[in-house]
């Protein structure tokens, strides 16, 4: 017999359930989540403080949401705003009419990462005469590259970035490059640390090697241009440095269009070719998908069509200039505090700063941060670079500015009263010397328990402070951080019955 009171707790409920009561759920659970306005989080949504554009975007959303991606000429207005979308974002990134690049094409797909690994596939697929394909990433290229080497078999040759540019040398990316090699890779910027790649000498060793070079400018590709406007110094990385085959650039990101849609430019239609996936050799609908899904939706693209729209060239720029104003107040708050130094100089939209000798335990820090209402994304030490502070800087934050300052030097002086985190020894030891495949269940679920994540009387699954379990992830090597990362996750993706 069905428990009513657990089918309650989760989606199906026994009989149906009043539009305004499901709603007024949903209010609910949004409420444990950061913030998404306001100008707070400085990870994963990006705000640009317009009236009524998240209205907007919705109506656009809700106009086509139940349109359907899988056939255009069944669905035309979707092709034609995809079509014009590729052209805005060719046209932002140096290409279109009157350029070197004039023939551009590219596809809508559903986020950085797709546009990723379909850049990959493509020029994996573009030389089915190697048998073993290999890409070439500097080790700051974004995870994705990663996935998508995982999921599509194809080795991946990280080239590592120098501690003091935080970029990769040229030569050395030059030197990875063997005649299994199909893709290259640099970033516009990188998400880490917010900095330009050597884009005009790594697309001129690939082109010399015959090699394709992918600018991965999910991140940045919407507002560098801009910048470059406003008289900043952006170095080369579009369309018109020669070489540069595709270009990925996320319109829900600096576009500031609902998630999740991105673009993934190429030179020409040519190069674009092998990214398509047609089958026939079945008895139904013969499949024909430039990306990865099939079934898409409408309404991400119809509502990333009204923000571009509304928006507009001199909405971006004005934005562009709203958030490197903001950038350039947070980094001099940065500056301003005793312990703490900028990674690099901010070149795009990121300030990223970590701790000098003596200076504060990051992770502490950032959970000061949060008491005080800041929400920052702590980023673990890797091969040479020290753990950091990552700041993502959207328009929504510059009216913020001046009181995070203040905040700051707060959050640093109680995160160096309360002193770094003091691992129990036995963690200290499992985090130095265990292996990925020594990992069981149970000792998991200890690990779990003594980092705080379930337990809670209010059944929360995680700590209300992360200090304790980032200490734990930056002791462990990057296999067992993956490993442990996974299991605890996990634990969290438990099913409501």
């Amino acid at each position: 017999m069905i428990d009513e009171n657990r089918v309650e707790a989760g989606a199906l409920s026994a009989t149906g359930v009043p539009a305004e009561r499901v709603l007024e759920e949903v209010r609910q659970l949004r409420a444990s989540d950061a913030p998404t306005h306001g100008g707070r989080l400085f990870a994963y949504v990006y705000d640009p403080a317009v009236p009524g554009l998240d209205e907007l975007a919705a109506a656009a959303h809700r106009e086509s949401a139940h349109v359907n991606g899988l056939d255009p000429t069944a669905f035309p207005s979707l092709l034609a705003m995809e079509n014009a979308l590729v052209g805005a974002a060719g046209r932002v990134l140096g290409a279109g009419p009157g350029t070197t690049a004039p023939d551009v094409v590219g596809s809508v797909t559903s986020g950085g990462t797709e546009s990723l690994i379909l850049a990959v596939k493509t020029a994996r697929d573009a030389h089915p005469e190697i048998a073993a394909p290999r890409i070439v990433v500097p080790s700051s290229a974004h995870a994705a590259f990663a996935k998508a080497a995982h999921y599509l078999r194809v080795a991946l040759d990280v080239v590592p970035v120098s501690p003091e540019t935080l970029r990769p040398d040229p030569a050395a990316m030059a030197a990875a490059i063997r005649p299994e090699t199909v893709l290259v890779a640099c970033s516009a910027p990188s998400y880490a640390h917010g900095v330009v790649d050597p884009v005009t000498e790594i697309a001129a060793a690939a082109a010399e090697a015959g090699v394709r070079c992918h600018v991965d400018a999910c991140f940045g590709g919407w507002t560098l241009p801009y910048l470059r406007r406003l008289g900043e110094p952006v170095p080369p990385f579009d369309f018109a440095v020669p070489g540069v085959t595709s270009i990925s650039v996320d319109l829900h990101k600096y576009a500031y269009a609902p998630k999740g849609v991105s673009v993934l430019l190429h030179r020409d239609a040519t190069l674009r070719a092998p990214q398509y996936f047609a089958y026939a050799d079945w008895p139904g609908y013969t499949m024909i998908n430039p990306v990865i899904a099939s079934t898409r939706s409408g309404g991400p693209i119809a509502a990333a069509y009204a923000t571009v729209r509304h928006l507009g060239d001199d909405g971006y720029l004005r934005l562009a200039a709203i958030t490197r104003d903001a950038v350039t107040g947070l980094a001099d708050a940065v500056r301003a505090v005793d312990g703490l130094r900028l990674m690099a100089e901010p070149e795009s939209t990121v300030v990223c700063f970590t701790a000098t000798e003596g200076g504060p335990d990051l992770f502490v820090l950032v959970d000061e941060l949060t008491a005080r209402g800041w929400h920052t994304q702590p980023q673990l030490s890797y091969d040479g670079l020290p753990a950091s502070v990552h700041l993502t800087v959207t328009a929504a934050v510059a009216p913020r500015v001046a009181e995070f300052g203040p905040d700051l030097t707060d959050a640093v002086a109680a995160a160096q009263a309360a002193g770094p985190v003091a691992l129990p020894p036995e963690l200290t030891a499992l985090a130095t010397s265990l292996t990925p495949d020594a990992l069981t269940p149970e000792l998991v679920a200890g690990l779990a328990a003594g980092l705080g994540m379930g337990g809670e009387p209010d059944g929360a699954p995680l700590p209300k402070r992360m200090a304790v379990v980032n200490t734990l992830l930056d002791a462990a090597p990057p296999a067992l951080r993956e490993r442990l990362l996974v299991e605890f996750v996990g634990l969290l993706q438990r099913p409501t019955w």
